[in-house]
């Protein structure tokens, strides 16, 4: 066995409390190197009584390496452990310090879970696992009171540019909420409806008022209201890394510089505030001259922010927070937005914007969630741009559960396009088949799907500002067949709990070279089975699995069963869900048809 590809580090995504009495155990190997892998653990004052070999099953893998797991409830609530290796010839015991061919005889040099602390434990708000989002720009969604419009507002469905208007406001979102409710969705992320000068708002004016043109603080609190009579969570975005330039602390500083009372509110290198040679004389958003950077260390920024927080949980009802550019502020002040926000409301969701890896927000002190950008780019890469195979998709989603604890991945914020990126229908060159097939992952895989506004509809457009148009509402140009598969997968994902939270993942096709896609999702409850066809050819899956009935949930398929395996069918471009069904109540070799609404 390679030992030098064996990792496990106590804490982070390797040894992690799940709930007040679970802790998951975690080990890497090179690929296909162990032929089984135990975890010694025990109670360091009582190993005789609580020792035990726990088996690790293998949970994920990638192009390098294998990632085993289990799942321990320690007698006292503390922990240590070790773990035995074995390749079929060879057995080693692997400690904190070292290798072993001796079992260890006491637990002295033995990996320690010192104590499962309720307090350091993540726990993100349960209802995100049964979350289907749907991320609205305001200013583009539509214009429900034109007599607070911009004078300089042009005709809704204009081409969008980096500084027009079109007069999208919150009564827009207020009168299409029958819309959302007949999609399915249960949660709306707004981009931010702060007063500012844009219209995109990130360059906060006034942190404490909603943007006069898209209505006021009672009209927010009605849409709130009315969200959450319709079982709707309302999540505002925020951003506490940077203001805009017309804050009025800024503007002091612009005005009397190193004599302001609020120079120490930014990070300021020299006065007067300036740009220089193309660089502002003070930290911004990237070199963004009207987005300075707050300092969040600084303790009247610290409290004027946390009252942010807190103010529109407390007096407007919101279910949490999406924090804009969240990876560049501080991990002191997200530990003490944490806590100001789980006071205010304690399931309440706190999700940053990261596009990279981020476990480091996710260990239980900040954030319950992250945009989950690394499944956007493997989804992308795989469905859509198909500059991935099979196998490489299946890595990359291995690699992406074991970055995380489990309870991090039931919640992450799982996109396929945003305000930020170019429309899902463009990156797919307008092909709806490749569209349904992402969709189709997205909503059968844990964490929380987020739907842009649109995309059910058929919307189109490039990176900012093209993927900023005005969501269209004329019912004949609007595609209602994409609209009904979108409603019809959000019925299917609701309808089975082993798409959410509850259900573990397991690839069963995967091939290098393929295109094409087989994998089982599980809960106690039942077993689910996708299968998906990126392929403009036929194809014909033959899955080593238990002989069992199987009914169609979801898309079109024939399949039979038997001994052999599963052989199922798919027409290029294919899809479908089947799952295992009543006993006694279907016949091997069957075929059919159907959707979500009619057959889950």
């Amino acid at each position: 066995m390679l030992l030098e590809a064996i990792y496990h580090h106590p804490k982070r995504n390797w040894a992690f409390g799940y709930d007040h009495e679970t802790i998951f155990l975690r080990l890497r190997t090179k690929k296909n190197d162990l032929t089984a892998v135990h975890a010694l653990t025990v109670d360091k004052y009582d190993w005789d009584r609580t020792r035990q070999l726990v088996p690790m099953s293998k949970f994920a893998t990638d192009g390098r390496f294998d990632y085993y797991e289990c799942i321990v409830k320690p007698t006292h609530r503390r922990l240590k452990y070790g773990f035995l290796l074995e390749d079929g010839e060879e057995r080693l015991w692997m400690h904190e310090n070292d290798f072993t061919t001796q079992e260890p005889e006491n637990a002295d040099n033995l990996f320690q879970y010192p104590f499962l602390n309720p307090i350091d434990i993540l726990k993100p708000p349960a209802w995100v696992k049964d979350a289907v989002f749907y991320q609205i720009f305001p200013e583009r969604f539509a214009n429900g009171d034109p007599s607070i419009s911009p004078n300089d507002a042009e005709a809704w469905g204009g081409t969008p540019q980096k500084d027009n208007f079109f007069g999208g406001d919150l009564q827009g979102i207020l009168d299409h909420l029958d819309y959302l409710s007949k999609l399915g969705i249960n949660a709306l992320y707004l981009n931010p409806v702060f007063k500012a000068t844009t219209n995109h708002k990130y360059d906060t004016e006034d942190y404490m008022e909603v943007d006069p043109y898209f209505g006021d603080k009672e009209i927010l609190k009605k849409l709130v209201n009315a969200c959450h009579d319709r079982g709707i969570r309302v999540l505002l975005d925020a951003v506490f890394n940077h203001s805009g330039r017309t804050f009025k602390p800024f503007v002091d500083v612009l005005e009397k510089g190193e004599a302001s009372p609020y120079k120490d509110w930014f990070h300021v290198h020299s006065f007067p505030l300036e740009v220089v040679n193309g660089t502002p004389t003070y930290d911004t958003f990237g070199l963004e001259p009207m987005m300075p950077k707050l300092n969040t260390e600084y303790p009247e920024v610290k409290k004027y922010l946390l009252g942010v927080a807190k103010y529109w949980i407390e007096e407007i009802g919101i279910d949490g927070w999406r924090l804009d550019v969240a990876d560049e502020v501080d991990h002191a002040f997200w530990r003490e937005f944490r806590t100001t926000v789980k006071q205010a409301n304690p399931d309440a969701y706190i999700l940053g914007e990261m596009w990279n890896e981020s476990s480091e927000w996710l260990q239980g002190d900040q954030f319950d969630a992250t945009m989950n950008y690394p499944f956007t780019y493997a989804v992308n890469d795989f469905f859509v741009k198909k500059v991935t195979d099979a196998q490489s998709f299946a890595f990359a989603i291995g690699q992406q559960l074991a970055r995380y604890p489990q309870q991090a991945s039931e919640v992450a914020f799982n996109l396929l396009d945003s305000h930020d990126t170019p429309r899902l229908l463009t990156l797919c060159g307008g092909d709806k088949r490749l569209m349904q097939l992402a969709a189709m992952f997205q909503f059968t895989y844990m964490g929380a799907p987020c739907i842009y506004y649109g995309d059910e509809i058929g919307l189109d457009g490039e990176a900012d500002p093209g993927c900023r148009k005005c969501m269209e509402w004329d019912t004949n140009k609007q595609d209602h067949e994409l609209f009904d598969f979108y409603r019809e997968l959000i019925a299917l994902r609701k309808a089975h709990s082993a798409f959410r939270g509850k259900g573990s993942l397991t690839f069963l096709e995967a091939r290098p070279e393929g295109s094409s896609l087989a994998y089982e999702r599980r809960s106690e409850e039942e077993v689910l089975l996708v299968l998906l066809n990126r392929s403009g050819e036929e194809h014909v899956f033959e899955l080593d699995i238990p002989e069992q009935e199987w009914q169609l949930a979801f898309g079109e398929s024939q399949w039979s069963t038997g001994p052999e395996g599963l052989h199922a069918r798919l027409s290029p471009y294919g899809y479908a869900v089947l799952k295992t069904a009543p006993a006694g109540s279907m016949k091997p070799a069957q075929k059919g048809k159907g959707t979500a609404e009619s057959k889950a």
